[in-house]
């Protein structure tokens, strides 16, 4: 794909400054641009590249590009509008229309115009696939899943019973949605398993990152809200509700029936309780452990940074004196007290 600057500039909303009909071909790192190539400069802290870059052309905010002798494309968002004008030069390719004849669909199945489904895909009873749905190699939906139109789902993502999909919802190879929630129940000869007869319902606009699991309810559904977006390897427990637009990051646990806000943030490698709330709009850093509901929005933390193992390990002790040294105070603040009073300070 080849676009000129005032194409891009057209279809990302920015200003160009310079030769307008410059061909820009690719997008690529600001110290490795060619003539050819677009790249970009968010902000100040990496504003000593303008003077070095051979790049055809950069994005910079308006106090760079105030500076910059070359061509460029204005932007008060130059990391939103380098990320358009990669989706430009580089549109997904989606594969062509048609069933793979190795693919196994039940017949009743009801499938929308132009849909693409690859090898081995497995589509169960009951299933409705929406309009222009893209069913890569290896895929399997048991029974009554839905999927609306222009969702794709990369291979080998696996949908459990009754699994229901929006609107260009994008799941990445190996995600399992709609396997069993975590239930059981202690009895003397072990553990009885609580059924699972809920279901996973995704909204519009989502992605859901590669080998991410998201557990099918107990009663009712575990609901993914519009626009969520999900990185590799988290684990959602069943019956968790995600609000719309919310992101969070890879490696993170969040257990059942947990109530997250909409447009939070939440780093890698968190940790989230069950049956709590979260508010909208809350951060939460990487490797926090939430174990009570946070009511307010804001930015939250937890846990203990890497230090010299020796001192780590002389604050861990301490650490585990601190309730023996909250005592300690507390005893000490009380006689301290008790003497004021009897010399009538």
């Amino acid at each position: 794909m080849e676009l000129s600057l005032a194409e891009l500039a057209e279809r990302t909303g920015t200003e160009v400054r310079g030769n307008t009909a410059k061909r820009i071909a690719a997008i690529a790192a600001i110290e490795h641009a060619a003539a050819a190539e677009i790249s970009f400069v968010r902000d100040r802290q990496y504003a000593r590249f303008l003077d070095s870059s051979a790049a055809g052309a950069l994005i910079l905010p308006p106090e760079l590009a105030q500076r910059y002798q070359g061509d460029c494309l204005v932007s008060p968002n130059p990391y939103l509008t380098y990320a358009k004008v990669a989706v430009l030069l580089n549109p997904p390719r989606r594969p062509d229309a048609g069933i793979h004849p190795g693919a196994v669909i039940a017949p009743d199945v009801v499938l929308g115009e132009a849909v693409s489904i690859g090898p081995h895909v497995s589509v169960g009873a009951g299933c409705r696939i929406g309009d222009r749905v893209v069913l890569e190699a290896g895929c399997t939906l048991a029974r009554d899943c839905e999927l609306g139109e222009d969702s794709w789902l990369h291979a080998r993502v696996a949908l459990g019973e009754g699994t229901r999909i929006g609107r260009r919802v994008t799941i990445h190879s190996g995600a399992v949605l709609g396997a069993d929630g975590f239930g059981f129940v202690p009895e003397p000869a072990g553990w009885y398993k609580i059924p699972q007869i809920g279901i996973v319902w995704v909204d519009d606009d989502a992605e859901i990152g590669a080998n991410t699991t998201i557990d099918r309810a107990a009663l009712g559904e575990t609901r993914i809200g519009r626009g969520v977006k999900l990185d590799n390897l988290i684990h959602i427990a069943h019956n968790v509700q995600l609000g719309d637009h919310t992101v969070i990051a890879a490696c993170t646990g969040i257990a059942g029936s947990a109530k997250i806000g909409a447009w939070c943030q939440i780093s890698g490698m968190v940790s989230i309780a069950g049956h709590l709330n979260i508010a909208d709009r809350v951060t939460i850093t990487a490797t926090s452990f939430v174990i009570n509901s946070i009511n307010e929005s804001g930015v939250y933390s937890s846990g203990t940074t890497v230090d010299e193992h020796g001192l780590w390990r002389r604050n861990a002790v301490r650490f585990r004196q601190l309730d023996q040294l909250a005592r300690r105070v507390q005893a000490l603040e009380k006689q301290l007290n008790t003497e004021q009073n009897k010399q009538g300070m």
